[in-house]
């Protein structure tokens, strides 16, 4: 017999990882057991994507990750690097930001965000048979 599904709950304190802006803010990374991943984004006033969080991750000129989130507080200015579309995430704005934008800190209050990410299937093999090794975020 089956174990029927269960309610799951983590908190951010303390995240499974982080990354730390310094002065600048951080982000905490939680994951659920099948793999869903919470993300609480705190970022300072001066806060530029290229200058803070891109060191850290090492990716080239844009963000590689799509976002689904909600704005708490502050104001984020995001910008598509190819298209060069800009809009402001602000408090109560759900969104879905593609991969391949940057952003910025708008103003002179913090921005706070809660993210999310669903699981990640499986990676097979190249003949398409057996899963191997997940990444995440």
């Amino acid at each position: 017999m089956t174990k029927p599904p269960s309610i799951q709950k983590r908190r951010f304190d303390p995240p499974d990882q982080a990354l730390d802006f310094k002065a600048h803010g951080k982000i905490s990374i939680i994951q659920l057991p099948d793999g869903t991943t919470g993300m609480h984004a705190i970022l300072r006033p001066g806060w530029i994507w290229t200058e803070h969080e891109k060191p850290l991750l090492g990716h080239p000129d844009s963000c590689p990750m799509r976002h689904v989130g909600y704005s708490i507080r502050g104001d984020l200015v995001v910008r598509m690097v190819e298209s060069g579309e800009e809009t402001h995430i602000r408090p109560g704005d759900f969104f879905d930001t593609p991969a391949g934008h940057d952003g910025h800190v708008a103003g002179a209050e913090p921005v706070e965000l809660v993210l999310f990410a669903p699981p990640e299937p499986p990676l097979r093999n190249p003949a398409g048979t057996q899963p191997a090794s997940q990444h995440t975020p």
